[in-house]
């Protein structure tokens, strides 16, 4: 399955009064893994930017006069996302000023005519009802560092809000079992922290079996995510 985590930065919070992108951040997900292929652009947005909105991203004028316009990269960008799920957090508010960006540039349709979608933040409401759930609660939650987060960033939101989701739709993000032949692990796997075994020892696997009340529960989040989905999770096919 191939998904694309996608965030925008804008001048202001308003599409319907000309506020425009000034940058977009995309990564992407195969089989719930990085595949360290992103799509990332900052644009001239050829209009001002709300004071506000330039204390969240810390993005001026002057910062991006030399940026290309959206219509510069509105077919790769296209091309870059099409047929994939698009996992964003509040999609409505991202779908709205990329559709616009699109409909501006020429682009005919919109992104869910060429995408399944996915809001994570319609999907944290569910699993997390009362609470709150910004990307940086969300964080919080699922213990995800967003240290290096002093401004809102297009690139950085994305690669927070994908290891949220895997932690919020089933964890196990960063796990690496694959062993090469001679027992050591292959380049790409993360590296655990404290002694490495030597190569060639023996590996012993710890297996626990979930509790009654831990199969319930995962029963319950497949349920959900199921229902976020429309019925397109694979997990229960036979």
């Amino acid at each position: 399955m191939r998904q694309i985590v996608l965030d925008t930065e804008t001048t202001g919070l308003e599409v319907e009064q000309g506020h425009r992108i000034v940058e977009i951040g995309c990564i992407e997900l195969v089989n719930r893994r990085a595949t360290g292929r992103e799509f990332h652009r900052y644009l001239n947005p050829e209009r001002e930017i709300d004071e506000g909105a330039q204390a969240v991203h810390g993005l001026s004028q002057a910062d991006l006069r030399a940026q290309p316009r959206f219509a510069e990269i509105a077919a790769e960008l296209r091309a870059f996302v099409e047929g994939a799920e698009l996992v964003i957090h509040n999609a409505p508010f991202d779908l709205g000023f990329v559709n616009a960006e699109m409909a501006r540039a020429g682009q005919t349709g919109k992104l869910e005519d060429i995408c399944r979608v996915l809001d994570t933040l319609s999907l944290a409401r569910r699993m997390h009802p009362g609470q709150r759930n910004s990307l940086d609660a969300l964080c919080k939650r699922y213990a995800v560092d967003n240290s290096r987060r002093d401004y809102h960033g297009a690139l950085l939101d994305a690669h927070l809000l994908a290891d949220v989701y895997l932690a919020m739709s089933g964890g196990q993000a960063h796990l690496t079992l694959g062993l090469q032949a001679d027992g050591e692990t292959g380049a790409a796997d993360e590296a655990p922290s404290g002694p490495r075994p030597r190569a060639g020892a023996a590996r012993a696997l710890l297996v626990r079996c979930a509790s009654g009340a831990e199969i319930e529960a995962h029963e319950r989040i497949l349920d959900l995510l199921d229902k976020a989905s429309a019925g397109r999770t694979v997990w229960r096919r036979t």
